[in-house]
């Protein structure tokens, strides 16, 4: 838009729709959530051949993380071109995954761009070492002043809080584990959702999934997870639960699944995990 680029929009997104789009407005970026490239991606094969997309420099990921091997997937289908963009409304932008960032850690959130910091602080504010968790804070020039509401964000040092946790590999690329006040303590050992999230979607016939924690008799507190499949006849609960055990440790494995047609979402395309866990 600072450009004065054209911008093709739609109303509604349909997978097929789009592709069209692309290569007949000869689009050279595509902005985009997550769960727009999984439904491309699930067009069968022939369908996605019909179109011609090596015009296209940039696909712009955001809004949510990139689950499983999706990033993979799309660049091996459609080229290298996509960007994953880690940031929230009140921090705007705090890091891109490059291309070679996702082909190296598809799960990644990429570096800081220019003129960004962002550091991983323990509960008493302190910066932690690399390659340990902590809450992620980030510094720029396009911070949030607050909610008209009242109230902002926690502020330390300039940095202000995201209200995720994380935390840096030795490649200094960020790894976003999920919410605060999402991550569970099961069996003593921290739980986050998103790490289960990852593991379900990597199974051949789970299109997506989501986890939130539920209280158990036996580890304390456990995730359930809800997931859609492709075909209800390519796994059951018995096969995902020993997917994430063979892969997974044990009390990582969900007390229950859920199958769904669909995964509740907002308009932004966020899944709606307040609505999975009022579920009975």
């Amino acid at each position: 838009m600072l450009l004065g680029s054209t911008m093709v929009l739609r109303r509604g997104f349909d997978p097929e729709e789009a592709l069209r789009s692309l290569q007949d407005d000869r689009c050279d970026s595509f902005v985009v959530i997550p769960v727009m490239l999984q439904r491309i991606l699930n067009l069968p094969e022939d369908v996605r051949a019909k179109y011609d997309l090596s015009h296209l420099k940039v696909t712009a990921a955001s809004g949510s993380a990139l689950p499983g091997d999706l990033a993979l997937e799309w660049m091996n289908a459609f080229g290298d071109n996509l960007y994953n963009i880690y940031g929230s409304t009140e921090v705007a932008y705090a890091s891109i995954a490059m291309p070679d960032d996702l082909r190296a850690s598809p799960e990644s959130a990429g570096k800081p761009p220019y003129a960004t910091t962002v550091k991983i602080l323990d509960a008493a504010g302190k910066e932690v070492p690399q390659g340990e968790s902590g809450r992620i804070f980030v510094a720029n020039k396009m911070l949030f002043d607050g909610y008209t509401g009242g109230g902002n964000k926690e502020i330390i040092d300039g940095l202000m809080s995201t209200g995720d946790l994380g935390r840096f590999d030795a490649d200094g690329r960020l790894h976003v584990e999920g919410r605060d006040d999402e991550m569970i303590v099961s069996g003593g050992e921290n739980v986050f959702p998103r790490e289960v999230e990852d593991c379900l979607v990597r199974h051949d016939a789970v299109l997506e999934a989501a986890a939130v924690g539920v209280e158990d008799p036996e580890f304390g507190k456990r995730l359930r997870a809800f997931v859609v499949v492709s075909d209800p006849a390519a796994a059951d609960e018995k096969v995902l639960k020993d997917w994430v055990r063979a892969n997974l440790a044990r009390y990582k494995v969900p007390r229950e699944i859920v199958f769904l047609e669909e995964l509740p979402r907002n308009a932004t395309g966020k899944i709606l995990k307040r609505t999975l866990a009022e579920q009975p």
